[in-house]
């Protein structure tokens, strides 16, 4: 088997898992800290992807679509938890679940509507259209780039939870709510920021993998599924754990679908490729229930 063909595969998986990452940390926020199942998140992803598609035509520029759509993600999500999610946060997990997912078909339409039923195509600017040598062959600048600002999200998002006064409240938060609320927090303000923030990842995930695929309704949808994945995985409500169980699954999934047709055949190995992410989910939670890095009290 070619190594190079391996390698950069093996790339591909983390690429993968980056980008899962910045969806489940989103989830794990909003359900750690307000105990909220949104079913939303994906429609996030959507959006983001489709604010700087639209910047891009408008402008040309995929480096200025790109704060413009990290704001306009973030602003959608602050006034989203406002307007519908606020009345939902002392409902039940069902009621919450069927108001969201009202969510994810009002969006859906919503992008018919504006941006029509046809894909869009973000080309990837001549920048990072190359490639750098892998084993005599070559792996997209673009991809390493995606890697690279995914990481870097992730690391300042572990500098705002453990580092500053806001994530302090916000690990407040996600321990005892009730008590942060009489200490004087204004939690309605603090759970807007995290949901403004949460929606601001999604919204960056979508952007930069828009130029990879086609920018479309319901392309959050399977994100969605395996954010979900990946949080059962890592645990409930632990960031840490989002991280590995995302980079994990990107991995196993990648890989399943290079290795797995190789091995027993197209017949069978592509349908057991897709399969490959819920079996390392049963074999975890057959491990341990609670996830890599969950407790009994999440």
């Amino acid at each position: 088997m070619d190594a190079g063909l391996v390698l950069e595969q093996l790339l591909n998986g983390v690429q993968l898992g980056v980008m899962l990452f910045l969806m489940a940390a989103g989830l794990t926020l909003i359900f750690g800290i307000m105990n909220f199942l949104n079913l939303a998140h994906g429609a996030l992803y959507m959006m983001g992807a489709f604010f700087a598609a639209t910047v891009v035509e408008w402008t040309g520029s995929f480096l200025l679509a790109i704060p413009l759509g990290i704001l306009a993600s973030m602003a959608l999500g602050i006034v989203l938890d406002l307007v519908a999610l606020r009345p939902l946060y002392e409902r039940s997990h069902f009621d919450q679940v069927l108001g969201t997912f009202g969510l994810i078909l009002f969006f859906n339409d919503l992008v018919s509507v504006v941006w029509g039923p046809e894909p869009h195509y973000m080309p990837i600017p001549d920048l990072l259209s190359g490639s750098v040598p892998l084993f005599g062959g070559g792996y997209p600048v673009y991809r390493l780039v995606i890697t690279a600002a995914g990481l870097a999200v992730a690391l300042a998002l572990y500098i705002l939870i453990a580092r500053t006064r806001i994530g302090m409240l916000i690990r407040a938060g996600a321990s005892n709510r009730r008590m942060l609320t009489g200490l004087g927090v204004d939690t309605r303000l603090l759970f807007s920021f995290v949901f403004g923030l949460s929606a601001a990842m999604a919204g960056f995930a979508g952007m930069m993998t828009g130029p990879l695929i086609a920018v479309q309704v319901n392309m959050g949808d399977a994100m969605l599924i395996t954010a979900f994945v990946v949080i059962v995985i890592g645990g409930i409500a632990s960031v840490t754990g989002a991280f590995v169980a995302a980079i994990l699954v990107g991995l196993v999934d990648t890989m399943g679908r290079f290795l797995l047709p190789q091995w027993l055949g197209f017949s069978v190995g592509p349908a057991l490729a897709s399969m490959t992410t819920y079996m390392l989910m049963a074999a975890v939670l057959y491990w341990r229930p609670h996830g890599l890095f969950g407790s009994s009290r999440a």
